[in-house]
């Protein structure tokens, strides 16, 4: 799924913050005095390009990388005020390639034929392709010369057991050909910022206008959403608007992306590749074309939706970037994800008229949770085996994970990342961290805010780290702040005065924030982030194979069930997915799933 990357992924979180006084001190509002040291925010002298770092690397010619990205969203050079950072610091531009927009498996497939994957890797997940990256020799061995050891020593020293999983689940032992994402280093609890992964979130002003009706089950959404539909049928510009405007781009190879999404507001979450979703804090499983599978469900909920006209027709050929736009536009009235649906409508003109999404939840909703990783996420980051000057690259992906580069881009994937110190953020006389005036604004409109030349140009969006791979896990404490890397969890934001519409939500709902209403109502399900110790199980080619074809399958059936002309054609398609799936192996697949789940019980067990 493309959430984790941004999950997965991806993207922006809500800016929605919390309510407080504010001390004398720590007016979030305005833009603070930088009087704390260097050393006490984070931040480091930036070097002139082409001077030698402290590794004693020659820095004096431009590195032109290229990072071949399974999870980005954007393709073409780097741009903007993270590349203006990376090429202070480094001397580093970046071009991204992106399989997402182009080909997606097949693209991948091709870039390992071609025996070049690019001086910089993103996986997904390290499922399939990272491993076999590895078999085919496409990847470097960090360990190779001393390279992890001599230019990455910040990784090996903070995070010694993702280094410890590395070694032991694809390295045989000795080799390092990857680290993980969302790393962390506190072993348990909730991972998430003040928001959660997924939602469901929809215009609060409309559904208030509704009379807030009680959604008592998933179910409910649709009669709701149908008269918050008739309450705003078009936007000011004349535009139809729909409940669900869904896209096609995140799909891969497998599913159809979207429809898993109420399984995580149930507890479960999918193993990638995998026919079954696991409980997140229980040994429960099931298969997700059976009956109780809320992916089934939910492709019956949008064809309930399309015959009452809240799907977007346009759903079957739109890219996600088409679908941001509508949100921009107000024309769709449910996010399944905070850093959707509130990233992209909740403006602050629109935010302080009481206009806006947020957080309006289902009875019995069991928010999954991802527990802190000590082990690092199943996303990958790796350096090609002919990579152009490899001790750089590893020196650049190691600043990564360090205090200060996390506090310039934690957050890509799943948060709005903080952007570059003394711009949007900065410490205040207190040596506390502050988003700045220009920090709000830019969080609240990313794509709207244009930045100073001195720190790049563009636009802030777009400047971000394009890579779309979290390094750590935002929630994180910096050691330097002792404050979480993410911006909506600082002090001085929790203490910043609300707007009409946070006031609104926080009355009704008796909470400050999304995280707090799960954690208060004890809707949590957290999953613990653990590690076997062993290599993880790995699918033979042959039923790697059959996997692949039930998966286009499975994606192209559900489409097709979705926009069903009728119940009885509906139910015709179902039966015949079911059919074709079970004819090409689905039982062998989902033998397999079932011992991935059982490894999965094995990991967790590790960190209990």
């Amino acid at each position: 799924m493309k959430v984790k990357q941004a999950m997965l992924v991806l993207l922006a979180a809500a800016t929605t913050t919390v309510v407080g006084a504010c001390s004398k001190d720590d007016k979030a509002g305005e833009s603070p005095a930088a009087t704390a040291s260097p050393a006490a925010s984070g931040a480091a002298a930036t070097p002139t390009p082409g001077a030698s770092s402290s590794t004693g690397l020659d820095r004096s010619k431009p590195l032109k990388l290229t990072v071949f990205s399974t999870t980005a969203n954007y393709a073409g050079p780097q741009t903007g005020w993270f590349a203006k950072t990376i090429k202070d610091k480094f001397n580093i531009e970046m071009d991204i390639v992106a399989s997402n927009l182009t080909g997606g498996d097949t693209k991948i497939s091709a870039m390992m034929a071609s025996g070049n994957l690019g001086d910089i890797i993103v996986f997904g997940d390290d499922k399939n392709h990272y491993p076999n990256a590895i078999k085919g020799n496409l990847l470097l061995d960090w360990t190779k010369d001393g390279l992890l050891d001599k230019y990455g020593g910040d990784i090996v020293k903070t995070f010694p057991k993702a280094i410890q999983k590395a070694k032991v689940a694809f390295g045989g032992g000795s080799a390092v050909y990857g680290i993980g994402n969302n790393v962390a280093t506190n072993p348990t609890g909730p991972s998430e910022g003040k928001d959660m992964t997924w939602g469901p979130d929809l215009r609060w002003d409309l559904y208030q206008k509704a009379g807030a009706p009680a959604i008592n089950s998933v179910d409910d959404y649709l009669s709701v959403l149908k008269k918050m539909q008739e309450l705003e049928p078009k936007t000011a510009q004349g535009k139809k608007t729909y409940a669900f405007s869904l896209w096609s781009d995140w799909d891969g190879n497998y599913k159809m992306t979207l429809a898993k999404q109420f399984a995580n507001m149930f507890g479960y979450d999918e193993i990638p590749e995998t026919a079954v979703y696991v409980k997140a804090d229980e040994e429960k499983y099931y298969d997700f074309l059976s009956e109780e599978s809320w992916y089934m469900k939910s492709l019956k909920l949008y064809f309930q939706a399309n015959q009452q006209g809240l799907l977007d027709p346009d759903s079957l050929t739109q890219k996600f970037d088409d679908v941001v736009a509508k949100y921009k536009e107000g024309r769709v009235l449910f996010s399944w994800f905070p850093w959707l649906g509130a990233a992209n409508y909740n403006t602050p003109e629109r935010t302080a008229e009481g206009k806006g999404f947020a957080l309006v939840p289902f009875k019995g909703e069991l928010m999954y949770s991802t527990g802190f990783n000590v082990y690092g996420g199943n996303g990958i980051i790796a350096i090609g085996s002919k990579a152009k000057e490899p001790a750089r690259i590893m020196e650049f992906i190691n600043w990564m994970y360090t205090p200060e580069g996390a506090m310039l881009s934690a957050g890509s994937g799943t948060a709005i990342p903080n952007g570059p110190k003394g711009l949007t953020w900065d410490i205040n006389s207190s040596g506390k961290p502050v988003i700045t005036d220009f920090g709000w604004k830019a969080f609240a409109d990313q794509q709207g805010t244009k930045i100073p030349e001195d720190y790049g140009g563009g636009d802030f969006y777009y400047g971000s780290n394009q890579m779309n791979f979290s390094f750590v896990v935002p929630a994180m404490v910096n050691p330097q702040t002792n404050e979480p890397y993410d911006h909506n969890l600082w002090k001085t934001t929790l203490e910043r005065n609300p707007n009409k519409l946070e006031s609104s939500w926080r009355e009704k709902m008796g909470v400050l924030t999304a995280k707090e209403y799960f954690e208060k109502n004890k809707q949590l399900a957290v999953a613990p982030q653990g590690f076997t110790g062993k290599e993880p199980l790995t699918m033979d080619k042959t039923l790697e194979q059959k996997n692949k074809q039930i998966g286009t399958v499975i994606q192209q059936m559900s489409w097709k069930m979705v926009f069903a002309k009728d119940q009885a054609e509906y139910d015709k398609l179902n039966k015949e997915m079911h059919d074709k799936v079970n004819g090409l192996g689905y039982a062998e697949v989902l033998d397999f799933s079932v011992k991935k789940a059982q490894e999965l019980f094995e990991a967790r067990k590790s960190v209990k």
